[in-house]
């Protein structure tokens, strides 16, 4: 278990969202501070805050991705087809990883069985953040 994961899971313990969890316990790949990625991911958490979106472990992730890989160049941006490689092969490595990227489903709301629980789901969000961004 990396030490990420480790930050991660202490993180969301002491109350992170598991979006929060992932791209704070991810900070040091990225020149923002921990509070900006606190902040840029308060509302991502809860599947979006309603259960109905993309699991926040893994919009956190994704928030990292984009940070990481952007060129941030306003004029001319060209970085953009390469970041969404990126989240693609982040999605579908989180999807075999928890059973599904929808929260609700990863918690079992309308099936009544989970799938993956938010501590897991923490730990697979910052997996593939560290196997994709390497």
């Amino acid at each position: 278990m990396s030490e990420r994961i480790k930050l991660a899971d202490e993180l969301h313990r002491k109350g992170y969202s598991c979006s929060q969890s992932v791209a704070v316990a991810c900070a040091d790949m990225v020149d923002v501070p921990k509070e900006f990625l606190f902040k840029a991911t308060e509302g991502f958490g809860f599947g979006m805050g309603t259960m109905d979106g993309v699991c926040g472990a893994l919009t956190g992730g994704l928030l990292i991705a984009g940070l990481k890989n952007s060129t941030g160049n306003l004029v001319t941006p060209k970085s953009k087809a390469a970041t969404m490689k990126i989240s693609k092969a982040m999605m579908n490595s989180f999807r075999e990883k928890c059973g599904a990227i929808i929260c609700r489903e990863l918690k079992g709301v309308d099936s009544g069985k989970m799938i993956c629980s938010c501590p897991e789901c923490i730990m697979h969000g910052v997996e593939v953040v560290e196997e994709n961004l390497k």
